[in-house]
């Protein structure tokens, strides 16, 4: 009889699987951090793998304070993403992969993620996609009832792209958040919450076209994209008078 409480092969994947790590097999090669996950062959690939993998769907893993996210906006094409807690980094919205370890147990009369007790706003239930996915298997859950076809339209070579994040953005350990870093609230979350609808993403298409503007040709952007300051001309030096 078929267990429905088994994770697909992607999904088990990429929650167990390491990024931002040195690709062995370019391990000679610059920017050979292994950020894109293959969807079909189930493990994290470098830039310079995507040769191999062209033609296979492909999810882009981001790097934010030490902690694998991926966008809302595609990890919703392939799961229910509903009741996760996801952040704003630069008008994007995204979720962590995995928990975080915390360094107290949170648990009293807030809201805590079902798994692993880490504080989060109201309705959210869950701080990462592994605690919802962990959640419903133990429960006895049938996860075929949230998890989507994968259309490899949505995931092919020429979709993925940068997405800028300040090294300045920290979310500590205990959940706090930065101005610039700061979970959805509830009407937000009505609006993200994963459907067939499409998402408005204005904010992301538009830090998209920044970032294609500034690093036209670059590739892709593994980890922070670090901003720097302008740098001031100094004074002019005139020669002594004789």
């Amino acid at each position: 009889m078929f267990n429905n409480t088994v994770k697909p092969a992607w999904l088990e994947g990429l929650m167990a699987e390491t990024f931002f790590g040195g690709c062995g097999v370019h391990e000679n090669r610059r920017k050979n951090e292994k950020n894109i996950f293959c969807l079909l062959c189930c493990l994290s690939i470098c830039p310079h793998c995507l040769p191999s993998h062209s033609s296979h769907p492909l999810l882009q893993v981001r790097r934010y304070v030490y902690h694998d996210v991926v966008r809302l906006e595609d990890l919703e094409k392939l799961i229910d993403c509903s009741y996760i807690q996801p952040y704003t980094i630069n008008s994007a919205k995204v979720i962590f992969l995995n928990q975080r370890p915390q360094s107290r147990s949170c648990k009293g009369s807030a809201n805590v993620c079902f798994t692993c007790d880490r504080i989060l706003q109201e309705p959210f239930h869950f701080c990462s996609l592994s605690c919802k996915v962990d959640h419903l298997v133990e429960q006895g859950e049938d996860l075929s009832a949230i998890l989507y076809r994968i259309d490899e339209c949505e995931f092919a070579f020429s979709q993925l792209e940068g997405l800028r994040m300040d090294i300045s953005e920290i979310i500590d350990d205990d959940g706090h958040n930065t101005p610039n870093s700061i979970p959805e609230d509830h009407d937000q979350f009505k609006r993200s919450s994963c459907s067939n609808d499409t998402m408005g993403n204005s904010g992301i298409s538009k830090e998209s076209d920044v970032v294609k503007r500034k690093k036209k040709g670059s590739g892709f952007l593994p980890g922070f994209v670090l901003s720097l300051s302008s740098r001031r001309k100094g004074a002019p030096h005139r020669a002594p008078l004789s």
